[in-house]
């Protein structure tokens, strides 16, 4: 009798009642999962392009995927803006307005795919040479782009979709069909690449069709309306769009904080690369910091599926007044994400070799050299990183978006390049180091800021009493 009752539990009873551990289990490691299984395929890409395409694919791949990170981050500010009023509005009951934002925010992320995929194809030139594309690197960073550009709109909704369907409890669905879509897009990968013998546009491609079907299939429960959330006449209204944005923002803002941030970094690895390694040496830099980011595919992922999996169930409890209850689903959110970033550090530094390898021909022995430094040094930022990670999905969950965006435009701008300047001299370390100074300092933001909003908790406790 009991299995069948956990079977009938709603989403909106496990958020109510589920033990907090629980309930991290429940949605948090699926949620892992799933973003694992999201940034698998970005580990296999760069596995593939470096090991065969070379090293100049791999710079122009990373010279032209912020561009494109940018694209996907419209899908988020509304998606993530989105699920932020729907956990809500479900916490107190109120069916009809979540619906409604559910509604229009699926017309909303497929207008912004159209409007950037026009702007990403006709201005691709300009747009990878203020990104730090040399000649070189133009036509491959190019091609790479407009792939992406021209199959946006298609491939935008998947990411809306995830997070919906997590909302109305489709959490084991979410993590098959992440799963499933890496499967697919690591297939088309190597049939592409190794069948085909494309460039770089047989991965763009290999993405965007796994996206296409899987962003389809996740569409086939709210279609056949057995989902908490359903498709309504959507009515926009001014306050509607301006909480989306508002509880949007912060993510938009950082991703797009970010992507200047990839800006500076470009030009300066360009700069010192050449410095000290030598004609070509700023090449070698770029794919150096490609390996980075990449390599983070593996770690960041897992952080972020904590604490996205568990801002519904922090929402829904804000939004009933539960404040001891959110308490205590963001402790075992803290825990959690202490616990990957400390095993991740561990990982990188003592396997940052093997690490370098998977993205580095053998051939290639001063990128892989200068790349496997670079991760011992780099890796260090996940001591640290997994604080400034929840603290800022919690001020989401809780509609604490001025928090949330002063988190992420501090964390994916302010910081880097205030370590950019007080690092400089100490040449490509510096910048590995980056990462390292500015997560300490998100940290020490993201506590106080804590302790403002856990006093301002504390009070309204007292009053419910």
């Amino acid at each position: 009798m009991d299995n069948q009752t956990k079977k009938k539990m709603t989403p909106e009873q496990r958020y109510a009642t589920m033990h907090p551990w629980r309930l991290f289990f429940v949605v948090a490691l699926p949620g892992m999962i799933s973003m694992f299984a999201m940034s698998l395929y970005s580990v296999l890409e760069g596995a593939f392009i470096g090991q065969t395409l070379g090293e100049g694919a791999f710079a122009a791949v990373n010279i032209a995927f912020p561009l494109v990170f940018i694209n996907f981050s419209l899908a988020d500010l509304v998606g993530v803006g989105a699920s932020v009023p729907i956990s809500i509005a479900l916490g107190k009951g109120d069916q009809k307005t979540a619906n409604n934002v559910f509604s229009c925010s699926i017309l909303l992320i497929a207008l912004a795919a159209v409007l950037m995929g026009g702007i990403m194809y006709f201005a691709a030139e300009p747009l990878c040479r203020m990104m730090g594309a040399t000649d070189v690197l133009l036509a491959t960073s190019m091609r790479y782009l407009r792939t992406f550009a021209l199959l946006g709109p298609l491939t935008t909704l998947f990411f809306a979709m995830d997070n919906y369907l997590r909302i109305s409890g489709y959490v084991k669905s979410s993590m098959a069909i992440n799963v499933g879509q890496n499967l697919l897009t690591v297939a088309l990968l190597a049939l592409f690449l190794f069948g085909f013998k494309t460039d770089v546009v047989g991965s763009a491609l290999a993405t965007c069709i796994s996206m296409c079907i899987a962003a389809a299939v996740a569409m086939v429960p709210f279609l056949r309306k057995k989902t908490v959330l359903r498709f309504a006449r959507p009515h926009f209204h001014l306050s509607m769009l301006k909480q989306i944005l508002a509880c949007g923002s912060p993510v938009f803002l950082s991703n797009i904080a970010g992507r200047v941030t990839s800006i500076l970094m470009n030009i300066s690895l360009m700069r010192l690369g050449l410095q000290i390694l030598g004609e070509g040496g700023g090449t070698t830099a770029v794919a150096a910091y490609g390996v980075l980011m990449y390599a983070s595919d593996l770690c960041w992922p897992l952080l972020y599926g904590i604490s996205d999996s568990l801002s519904p169930s922090i929402g829904y409890n804000w939004g009933a007044k539960k404040y001891d209850r959110v308490k205590r689903i963001v402790r075992c959110g803290y825990i959690g994400t202490a616990a990957v970033g400390l095993v991740s550090t561990a990982v990188m530094f003592f396997g940052a070799p093997f690490v370098a390898s998977l993205f580095v021909s053998g051939e290639d022995a001063v990128l892989l050299s200068v790349a496997s430094h670079g991760i011992r040094l780099f890796c260090f930022a996940y001591l640290f990183r997994w604080f400034g990670v929840m603290t800022q999905s919690f001020f989401s969950a809780i509609e604490k978006p001025v928090l949330a965006t002063v988190m992420a435009v501090s964390i994916a701008l302010v910081f880097p390049v205030l370590c950019l300047g007080a690092l400089w001299n100490l040449g490509l370390d510096g910048l590995w180091l980056n990462f390292v100074g500015t997560n300490i300092l998100a940290a020490v933001l993201g506590a106080v800021l804590l302790f403002f909003v856990f006093r301002k908790m504390k009070s309204k406790e007292a009053e419910a009493v």
